[in-house]
């Protein structure tokens, strides 16, 4: 079976609810439980088209016409000092974690960042637990740069989350 990816589209809301109505996929994110297909419509009609100027990005894994994942790089913030910095997100569905989902849409967001969108930095935040995630992070180049104590309130705890991020690798130059 080959691993499609694409960026995100309307038709995908329903799936995506889908996806997210999985504990073990919200859980894992900033999402709240209860997500419906057209509360994602709605946040996908606002990413396409991107605003002018916008360099975000939101892709879809699809594997057999089904969507496994969705990982997306954006904003973070409108300061004009901080445009060279994009933040990460990324799910993927229960049933395909560990089969190389993630990495497949990891390394396209960064190829995107770094040949195409200008973007100096990619920063995310992950659960302090997550360690299937973050050691996928660690084998793109993400380094550790902090923990955030009591970050978000997860299934009634309050669980600390760890700061990482990753720097272009070789920044562009002026060509010859």
């Amino acid at each position: 079976m080959k691993l499609t990816l694409r960026r995100v589209q309307a038709a995908d809301a329903a799936a995506i609810a889908e996806q997210f109505a999985d504990p073990e996929v919200y859980g894992g994110t900033l999402q709240l439980p209860f997500a419906s297909e057209e509360i994602w419509a709605q946040r996908i009609a606002g990413m396409n088209p991107p605003a002018a100027g916008s360099n975000e990005l939101v892709l879809a894994a699809v594997l057999s016409d089904e969507l496994v994942g969705l990982a997306g790089l954006h904003a973070v913030g409108p300061s004009v000092r901080r445009r060279h910095a994009m933040s990460l997100g990324i799910t993927v569905a229960r049933a395909s974690q560990g089969q190389g989902v993630g990495h497949a849409l990891l390394t396209a967001l960064l190829d995107y960042a770094d040949h195409w969108a200008q973007v100096l930095r990619v920063e995310l935040t992950v659960f302090h637990d997550n360690a299937r995630a973050i050691r996928l992070y660690e084998r793109h180049g993400f380094q550790h740069e902090g923990r955030y104590k009591a970050y978000a309130l997860r299934n009634g705890r309050y669980e600390d989350a760890l700061a990482m991020a990753r720097l272009h690798p070789r920044p562009p130059a002026i060509g010859a």
